[in-house]
């Protein structure tokens, strides 16, 4: 077993290496992590009856602070779960179905 800060390197017993990058696995937890939070779940329920809404209309929906809105947008966004769409003067939000359609094959895969 080699070691180092960022990653774990475990050599199976048939001669062959497990590299686990332990940034990758952080990141990983983050996207994972983004979802499992109540609001954020909310928000995501909301974006798909509505398919695409503004920032202000889920706060309204939701009796949330604009701010908390758009922080926990914000951390959907970054874990690529939402994305935006320009009209004018407003950004809509909506969810970004090919993400986290893999994120949920993904999660499927490592509980079976």
């Amino acid at each position: 077993m080699n070691t180092s800060l960022n990653h774990l390197v475990v050599h199976m017993s048939a001669g062959e290496e497990v590299k686990i990058d332990f940034l990758q696995v952080k990141k990983a937890s983050l996207i994972i992590r983004a979802i499992n939070h109540k609001l954020r779940q909310q928000i995501l329920r909301l974006l798909e009856e509505n398919k695409k809404i503004t920032v202000t209309e889920l706060y309204v929906q939701l009796r949330l602070e604009q701010s908390v809105a758009s922080q926990h947008l914000a951390i959907l966004r970054r874990a690529g779960i939402v994305k935006t769409e320009r009209d004018g003067k407003f950004i809509y939000y909506f969810i970004n179905t090919e993400r986290l359609a893999h994120i949920n094959r993904n999660v499927i895969d490592i509980i079976s």
